[in-house]
């Protein structure tokens, strides 16, 4: 079987030289092209020397559009701007893609979905197996405890997150929301302060923190009369991300076109 040509896009940050490692350690993936920012200190070394490995004969560079035609699927956690950049680009070259980007508007969105009709993509909040696990509990819990409990989500990540809540708290937010039929953009409360009155029973709330160098934190706790349950996950490493980033990679390799999330990639539908 021949190996799956990946790229990745924000080769210098911390996201990138995660994948970078994992793709350089996967005997059934190859590294095809690593990608960064025009004026960025990694342009021309060696991707597998940004984390510490031999050198694998990769250059990071900033043309993309001449990158991808070297690669079957290319990985982006950059931002949302860039990323629509590079999804035109692997429309336009035919090349799949693993959105694990967040903080997309509307419009945005829509144009992931419209690229989906060209491209196979998974475009998901949360790439870790672990995380997507939690939403399918998520999913059974809400329908169990559907009446009587309170629904707050927690989450915590590192200072220099820029979108709040974190896409994965929302998208949790989403799944209790569906399960319990209502829409989490008539039901949800994002912070609280002064004096707020009593909590509306239909609400679901969300508190963020940031600070530190806090992977990624998510709590969903249901609050009934005399009882709390709380379904948690807390990454430790940005590992979880890039081998659940490399399964989304496997997926779309025999997919031709098409828009699918981990719970896709995970046979959960």
């Amino acid at each position: 079987m021949s190996k799956n040509r990946i790229g990745i896009v924000g080769a210098s940050g911390r996201m990138g030289r995660m994948l970078i490692e994992t793709v350089l350690k996967d005997e059934n993936a190859q590294l095809a092209a690593a990608f960064d920012q025009p004026g960025g200190n990694a342009l021309g070394r060696d991707a597998a020397e940004l984390v510490g490995l031999p050198p694998c004969g990769v250059r990071v560079q900033d043309d993309v559009a001449s990158g991808l035609l070297n690669c079957d699927c290319l990985i982006d956690f950059t931002r949302p701007a860039g990323t629509l950049a590079h999804l035109d680009l692997c429309a336009a070259a035919g090349v799949a893609m693993v959105i694990g980007t967040t903080g997309f508007d509307a419009a945005g969105k829509a144009k992931i979905d419209a690229a989906a009709r060209r491209i196979p993509i998974v475009f998901a909040p949360n790439m870790a197996v672990g995380v997507n696990a939690v939403f399918k509990l998520l999913d059974v819990a809400a329908r169990i405890l559907n009446q009587g409990y309170d629904v707050e989500v927690l989450e915590a990540h590192h200072r220099l997150k820029v979108d709040a809540p974190s896409g994965t708290a929302l998208r949790m937010g989403e799944v209790v929301a569906d399960a319990l039929g209502r829409s989490l953009a008539d039901c949800a409360i994002y912070g609280r302060e002064g004096h707020t009155g009593e909590r509306q029973k239909e609400t679901i709330g969300f508190s963020t923190i940031r600070g530190g160098d806090i992977v990624g934190d998510h709590t969903v706790m249901f609050c009934g009369i005399g009882e709390r349950v709380e379904i948690s996950h807390k990454s430790g490493s940005r590992m979880p991300y890039a081998l659940g980033s490399l399964r989304a990679a496997r997926f779309l390799s025999g997919q031709k076109q098409g828009l699918f999330d981990m719970q896709d990639v995970l046979g959960f539908r």
